[in-house]
């Protein structure tokens, strides 16, 4: 079957394209119009491409338009349950409606790598872009493959990004980190007591 894989990154492309390619003819498409600065969208990009050129794979690099991303989230950024539920839409909206024009059978996305991603969401929104572009969409769980994506993402000297992609997704990250190293310095001074 020939199949669109949507990709976030090179390093969650690694496992969902093993995988993937043992049944099927795989192109990549890299639509993010979530990612944030152009610079890390850049970045992110120049790593998959370098990685899919490696395996050989073809990839489409699909519109980037930051403002079809604020559109697409509105008033729900601020929500993080609904950001991301509308992000997934848009982006795997944009993947379906070009592989219903291009000809391919049907669509995936290695989001379903990351256990960090809200699962059941994905799925949902990937079935109602399936069902409005009239494509199927190749329903995975590729969670379990995570830790070897990291292990040989890390071995292979990708560059690795340390939050989702949006703006808000980098505060979040940035707020959590900083609040594990509190705790940790916290956890430090109890410890070493009076």
């Amino acid at each position: 079957m020939r199949l669109l894989l949507h990709a976030c990154c090179g390093p969650c492309l690694i496992e969902p394209l093993d995988k993937l390619r043992e049944a099927h003819a795989v192109t990549v498409a890299y639509a993010n119009p979530n990612i944030h600065p152009l610079d890390e969208y850049v970045r992110r990009r120049d790593t998959l491409l370098a990685y899919a050129a490696w395996q050989e794979v073809p990839v489409v690099e699909l519109a980037y338009d930051p403002a079809e991303w604020v559109r697409a989230t509105g008033h729900a950024a601020q929500l993080k349950a609904e950001r991301c539920r509308r992000c997934f839409g848009l982006r795997l909206g944009i993947v379906a409606a070009y592989a219903a024009g291009a000809g391919f059978e049907a669509f995936a996305t290695t989001l379903t790598v990351s256990p960090y991603q809200d699962f059941d969401a994905l799925q949902e929104a990937a079935e109602v872009v399936a069902a409005r572009y009239g494509i199927p969409y190749l329903r995975t769980d590729f969670r379990e493959f995570y830790p070897e994506a990291v292990r040989r993402s890390r071995e292979l000297g990708m560059y690795r990004q340390n939050y989702c992609g949006c703006l808000l997704s980098q505060v979040d990250a940035e707020r959590e980190r900083a609040q594990r190293k509190a705790a940790k310095k916290q956890a430090a001074v109890s410890r070493a007591g009076p």
